[in-house]
């Protein structure tokens, strides 16, 4: 859930990033970047949130249950649960303030329908997503999905789970509205369309 970045930059301390040292630089930024983010990114970091847990749960609409210093909780939803790198630094990643706990998450009653989770990586075994697809498809082709691997958060919008009727180039449309890709992952932004297609064309089996 709370899953760090695989970005290269990050673990190599030679390099500036923003993430590890606020305010260095963000080496991604005219560096090696064909596996970081395409979509979500901003001027202070582009590195993709790499977490497969964290993309299901929340195209399952899952909730988060946090314990606050003074023993009360509250709930966040998975959808808030991930913050964005924005026009800040980003070096918050998570929406839990300095104290609390994570408890449970817990999930809503199954939406029932087809429930899919496509993922393109390199090889066949331990490794990251390039693109991932999680999608919770129902019999009149109304769903939900979600991406992974393409976003510096798990990606999904009320606007892409609307398009899904549609097909998978709305989807994508709608999905990559504001995209921040490089020139290096601007393939991510084609084939997260065509394996969202290959989840449409399965759910339709």
């Amino acid at each position: 859930l709370m899953q760090r970045t695989r970005c290269p930059y990050f673990y190599d301390t030679n390099m500036p990033c923003n993430k590890r040292d606020p305010g260095s630089g963000c080496s991604a930024q005219g560096g090696f970047s064909r596996n970081h983010a395409a979509v979500g990114g901003s001027a202070n970091c582009i590195c993709f949130f790499p977490s497969d847990m964290s993309n299901a749960m929340n195209v399952l609409d899952a909730t988060v249950e946090v314990m606050k210093p003074d023993g009360t909780m509250r709930m966040i939803p998975i959808a808030d649960f991930h913050l964005l790198p924005g026009d800040e630094l980003p070096v918050k990643e998570f929406a839990l303030a300095p104290g609390e706990m994570i408890t449970a998450v817990t999930l809503p009653k199954p939406p029932g329908g087809k429930h899919f989770y496509r993922k393109v990586r390199n090889r066949a075994s331990y490794a990251f997503a390039l693109v991932s697809v999680a999608a919770v498809i129902q019999p009149d082709g109304s769903g939900k999905i979600a991406l992974g691997g393409v976003g510096t958060k798990p990606w999904r919008s009320a606007a892409g789970d609307a398009a899904i009727p549609k097909g998978a180039q709305a989807v994508a449309a709608a999905l990559f509205a504001n995209p921040t890709a490089t020139d290096q992952n601007q393939y991510k932004l084609k084939l997260a369309e065509r394996t969202i297609a290959a989840v449409l064309l399965a759910a339709k089996g």
